[in-house]
């Protein structure tokens, strides 16, 4: 009997702890696989069957949440890679991506990102290093599009500023990263597919930037982000902002493509600010 109340209290500790991870794992999901759908519909055939070999057969929307989802592990390493996710700014001029060196700890977004293309790049680098550093780059360039992941420390990007949206009372860090994506009701392949791009000129220029610009271009949206006035949202809110969530999610989806295709695939060319483009 002691074995069997044993057992069943061990099993109702499992759910109640794979419970707490699903919900913490669950932040801002659909975002992450809308920017890792996107992506994959722009890879190369030569980049697409690279990466499929570094993930175990995985596709780029299911290992977009990797990172979120380790967060949940119990052991200590994945605590301190909570930085790996934003980067704090009280002005522009605080960035300083010049400073970015390969045998340095990451310390933000933006040093992650560098690290893991470098690590990508390198012929030194262990198959399990490739296979760590890609799961984690298909999440961090979906971070760096969302503004308040280059938000303020004083309010850790949004996190400590209470909001209600159509009077269910939340953070502005939430309302950005999860329910504004979810107001329109869509499964991660439908929105992908409803704001993908074939444009060659428009995916041109996204390729053609590098993620120091991408820094800079969150700070820049994060003014009207935190520009919340009475902090009560519904239909007028989404109507203001949804522009510009779409474009963000596009603009991840393409450029994690082109830094995957510069990658992995030797045919791709280089363009003329040193970012590999068709």
């Amino acid at each position: 009997m002691k074995n069997i109340k044993l057992v069943l209290f061990t099993t109702l500790a499992s759910i109640m702890l794979l419970a707490v991870s699903n919900n913490a794992a669950a932040y801002g999901q659909n975002g992450h696989r809308i920017i890792g759908q996107i992506a994959e519909w722009h890879l190369t055939p030569v980049t697409k069957q690279a990466i499929e070999k570094l993930l175990s057969g995985d596709h780029l929307p299911e290992v977009t949440t990797w990172a979120d989802e380790m967060r949940s592990s119990p052991d200590k390493k994945w605590w301190s890679r909570t930085k790996w996710h934003y980067i704090s700014l009280n002005t522009i001029d605080d960035f300083k991506p010049d400073t970015y060196k390969f045998e340095d700890e990451v310390k933000d977004v933006y040093t992650g990102i560098r690290k893991a293309i470098d690590v990508l790049s390198s012929p030194k680098s262990k198959q399990q290093e490739k296979e760590f550093y890609l799961r984690f780059l298909t999440h961090l360039v979906g971070d760096l599009h969302m503004p308040l992941h280059v938000g303020r420390a004083e309010d850790k990007g949004g996190n400590t500023i209470q909001v209600e949206f159509f009077r269910e009372k939340m953070n502005l860090h939430t309302l950005w990263d999860t329910k504004l994506i979810e107001s329109q009701n869509l499964s991660f392949t439908e929105f992908a597919r409803f704001i993908n791009t074939t444009d060659t000129k428009l995916v041109s220029n996204y390729v053609s930037t590098q993620p120091r610009d991408w820094v800079v271009e969150s700070f820049n949206l994060r003014d009207d982000v935190y520009d919340i006035k009475d902090g009560e949202f519904s239909y007028d809110y989404i109507y203001r902002h949804m522009p510009t969530v779409k474009d963000q999610l596009r603009k991840g989806g393409i450029r994690l493509a082109g830094i995957l295709n510069a990658i992995f695939d030797p045919n791709v060319k280089v363009g003329k600010n040193g970012v590999k483009i068709k």
